[in-house]
């Protein structure tokens, strides 16, 4: 069977998608540029979001006393050793709030990414309140002749849940910049967290029916990861029963229901988050890579003989 999306797989992969535009496979190649987030500097806030440790993701290569070229170039030797089929590449702009700078520093940044060769565009990872009309004017004309894709960090739709991290933000504000993104012709993909305190799974399904209304390209799934000497691992310790904490094959149901009912125009990225062992306080369950867990899913919707928007409806 061919989905709406194009292909037989029962998911709208964003992976495939970038194959199907470029004809080749595409790996994004993370990068640190040395930004910082106002909920850490003290525009908006201190101590940055309760949950997080940019070092727990970032790739060994991915360290701001080295240059962009070299970052990406380091980067590309190393897929290359682990895929042996990656050629194309985006330059991802990763760690913290990667518009979180004046629009010239930006411009130099993104200039020097797309100097090297293979690379074909740009995934900006930023937070919704840190976008304004002169960098989504001038992301726009970039557009024009290079991939431009925008990440924002939206993780919870819910107001106390954000203001409990200390996002510094309200999910209103999310809205409003995906409409704005949409206004300029780019795309946006958006992160969601499940597992963050005093929500629940029910919940989180009512998720997909917003995200479906909302103009989202794609989406990036994370399990709440317990790391380390964070805030968030305090909380836990003190009040674990605040947690819903997954088991690998109750999140993959989880993972699927979700799907039933989301927007099948919205491509999905990545299904769950992936932290070195030694990083983690509360592991939900042993490492498991990526590509295991999209061959899971991919079973369990065999098995259940379902589909990416199977349930979902305009109204």
């Amino acid at each position: 069977m061919i989905y709406p999306w194009g292909d037989s797989r029962r998911y709208h992969a964003y992976s495939s998608y970038l194959k199907s535009l470029f004809g080749t496979r595409v790996q994004k190649l993370s990068l640190h540029a040395g930004f910082t987030c106002p909920n850490r500097d003290g525009r908006i806030g201190y101590g940055g979001c309760t949950y997080c440790d940019n070092s727990a993701f970032n790739p060994s290569y991915c360290d701001p006393s080295k240059s962009i070229v070299q970052q990406l170039e380091e980067g590309m030797a190393f897929h290359r050793w682990r895929y042996r089929k990656a050629v194309s590449y985006m330059a991802y702009f990763q760690a913290y709030t990667n518009t979180y700078a004046p629009l010239e520093q930006l411009r130099e940044l993104y200039a020097e990414a797309l100097s090297v060769p293979d690379v074909l565009g740009l995934v900006i990872g930023t937070r919704p309140d840190c976008v304004d009309d002169a960098l989504l004017s001038f992301l726009a004309q970039l557009a024009e002749t290079r991939y431009v894709m925008l990440e924002y960090g939206v993780e919870s739709c819910n107001d106390r849940t954000l203001a409990t991290v200390n996002r510094g933000h309200d999910f209103a504000t999310s809205v409003r910049v995906l409409e704005k993104t949409r206004q300029y012709g780019l795309p946006a993909g958006i992160h969601l967290m499940f597992g963050l305190p005093d929500e629940t799974p029910e919940e989180w399904l009512q998720w997909a029916d917003l995200i479906s209304s909302l103009p989202v390209s794609a989406v990036k799934f994370h399990q709440l990861q317990i790391i380390r000497n964070t805030p968030m691992a305090e909380l836990y310790s003190q009040e674990p029963q605040r947690f819903h904490t997954f088991g690998f094959h109750e999140y993959i149901d989880f993972i699927v229901d979700f799907l039933e009912r989301l927007n099948p125009e919205v491509m999905v990225e990545r299904f769950a988050g992936e932290v070195p062992p030694r990083f983690l306080q509360v592991p939900a369950w042993e490492l498991i890579r990526n590509e295991r867990v999209v061959q899971v899913v991919e079973s369990r919707l065999a098995e259940r003989d379902t589909f990416q928007g199977r349930l979902f409806s305009l109204s």
